[in-house]
């Protein structure tokens, strides 16, 4: 079958944003690997769907799949592309946008400069959130960092769900990180049975941070929204960083508000386009 589709980024974050509204198909996990190939496909870092909502409340159903395959929770570059994609599209001429995802709904507001503001909801640092086995002196404590053993190197890393499960690591610099070293084994350690992302902090100051994610079934890429989120409200809870945040990401900024608990964590951010594009699908 033909499918129609079209090519975003959101500070070189890539997708392919597939509408399934107005048109049907039924994408396998080995047709979203070959879409994924950068050589002989379509090359993305994420497949975003969009689908009628199953809530009557709700404007759309928003699904994400990794560049492996396996569908995700959550993915906030990806969800400032979708509503751009919506409206572009005219499946819907609405500035504020709610949209169902695997891990709870979400609220997307289109601004007057075309910047895309997402209510990501409330940050959850509790280990049975993400999930996260912690040690069991940690169990009953409600802590800002857990220690994490990795090939024989202990780290403090802060645990943080924004509707997907994040890793966070404080370093010294983002350019010297060890990410490559580091991310797969701790996307991969057996105490985050879903496996994680894997954000590596620098705090410039208490209002800005650089950061580099490696994404859970993508790998490292050049902005992750909910990495950003996460490495934020984990900062916040250390006592390290105040909002509002301006996270500098290696495919450019995001603005990230979160005034603690009880209250959602907000980021604003551009979403473009790319281009249309059309492929069979074998």
């Amino acid at each position: 079958m033909l499918l129609h589709f079209t090519k975003m980024h959101g500070l070189g974050n890539d997708f392919m944003v597939v509408d399934l509204v107005t048109q049907r198909a039924r994408l396998q996990e080995e047709q979203i690997r070959r879409l994924a190939d950068r050589r002989f496909g379509v090359g993305f870092d994420q497949l975003l769907i969009v689908e009628p909502p199953r809530d009557p409340d709700l404007d759309f159903r928003y699904r994400i799949f990794n560049a492996d395959g396996s569908e995700v929770e959550n993915c906030g570059n990806g969800a400032r592309c979708f509503a751009r994609f919506v409206r572009d599209q005219r499946l819907t001429h609405k500035h504020e946008i709610r949209v169902e995802t695997a891990g709870g709904p979400l609220v997307l507001l289109v601004e007057d400069d075309g910047r895309i503001r997402v209510d990501m909801g409330e940050p959850r640092f509790a280990p049975e959130a993400l999930p996260f086995t912690p040690e069991p002196c940690d169990a009953a404590e409600d802590r800002p960092l857990h220690a994490l053993e990795v090939n024989g190197e202990r780290l403090e890393i802060g645990v943080v769900s924004m509707g997907n499960p994040h890793a966070v690591l404080r370093v010294e610099g983002v350019e010297s990180a060890p990410v490559e070293r580091l991310g797969p084994a701790i996307e991969a350690h057996p105490r985050f049975p879903k496996r994680v992302n894997v954000g590596f902090m620098q705090v410039v100051s208490p209002h800005e941070i650089r950061l580099r994610v490696f994404e859970r079934g993508s790998g490292e890429t050049l902005a992750c929204g909910t990495g950003a989120c996460a490495a934020v409200a984990s900062g916040i809870r250390q006592g390290l960083l105040t909002s509002p945040v301006t996270v500098h990401l290696p495919g450019g900024d995001l603005s990230i508000e979160w005034e603690g608990p009880g209250t959602p964590l907000a980021m604003t951010g551009p979403a473009e386009r790319v281009f249309d594009g059309r492929i069979v699908l074998f």
